[in-house]
């Protein structure tokens, strides 16, 4: 029987980090140590180093926050704020037509994450914020990316498990399968209340340089009075125009543009 491996060097500091999310933002030095699975002295150790580095700040109380240089090393990603640069002109642009949640997300394996979001001030609440992961199925630019991934990749997600978090969240495989199918079809996709029992969200696929799928933008709506046949176009119309920035120049039209929009 193999030993088990004991956590190395980095292994140990990427824990450190890792014990910060959006649930836990602020943390304390034995808060840290707790949810790295360190001991005191190991925590207190590498935070001083990612401290001193600028990964870490400390407050005036003693408390621990993510430190502005891992945002100045995060924003050198290029689905993170270079894509968000290019994409806002044309969020800024949907939300002006809609007035209604807008929102821009990559990929992260089998969970999209939400990196721009634009709030609209009256409309339904959503369960969203900038960073958020969500399981691909469960959301419109989650449906919009897994429709566009791999055939072998999309298999593999279907046939596992499938988070429910509504009456209406897609949980059969075969109904996943025909909805991703209809997704590629309508170049759209539809979310019918799969988080909240009272949103709808209707998303696009965003087009790289060499035609693969990069991200979806979509607008979350409240589920009453939602009108999909208006939505789909201006969503689509706003990932075609990120798409065109990013240097995506179709041969063809995108499936579905016909002037007929459909949802799943």
């Amino acid at each position: 029987m193999t030993a088990p491996t004991s956590p190395t060097a980095p292994d140990r500091l990427l824990s450190v980090l890792a014990a910060f999310d959006h649930a836990h933002p602020a943390l304390s030095l034995t808060d840290i140590s707790r949810r790295a699975g360190l001991s005191l002295t190991t925590a207190h150790r590498l935070v001083g180093a990612l401290t001193r580095w600028g990964a870490l700040e400390r407050d005036a109380s003693g408390v621990y926050h993510v430190g502005l240089r891992l945002w100045e090393i995060a924003a050198l990603a290029p689905r993170g704020l270079g894509l968000r640069q290019v994409a806002l002109p044309f969020l800024e642009d949907l939300y002006e037509a809609t007035h209604e949640n807008v929102q821009l997300a990559v990929r992260d394996g089998s969970e999209v994450v939400y990196i721009e979001w634009l709030a609209a001030r009256s409309s339904v609440g959503v369960h969203i914020r900038v960073g958020a992961r969500w399981p691909l199925h469960a959301t419109g630019v989650g449906l919009a990316l897994l429709a566009h991934g791999a055939p072998e990749f999309q298999e593999a997600y279907r046939t596992g498990p499938l988070a429910s978090f509504t009456p209406h969240t897609i949980t059969d495989p075969g109904q996943l399968r025909r909805v991703l199918a209809e997704v590629r079809r309508a170049g759209a996709a539809v979310s019918d209340r799969q988080v909240t029992d009272d949103a709808l969200s209707v998303a696009a696929p965003v087009h790289g340089r060499d035609g693969t799928v990069t991200a979806a933008v979509s607008v979350v709506v409240p589920y009453a009075g939602a009108r999909v046949p208006t939505l789909v176009p201006a969503v689509r119309l706003a990932a075609r125009g990120i798409s065109r920035v990013l240097g995506w120049r179709p041969d063809i039209p995108l499936a579905g543009e016909d002037g007929h929009p459909h949802g799943c």
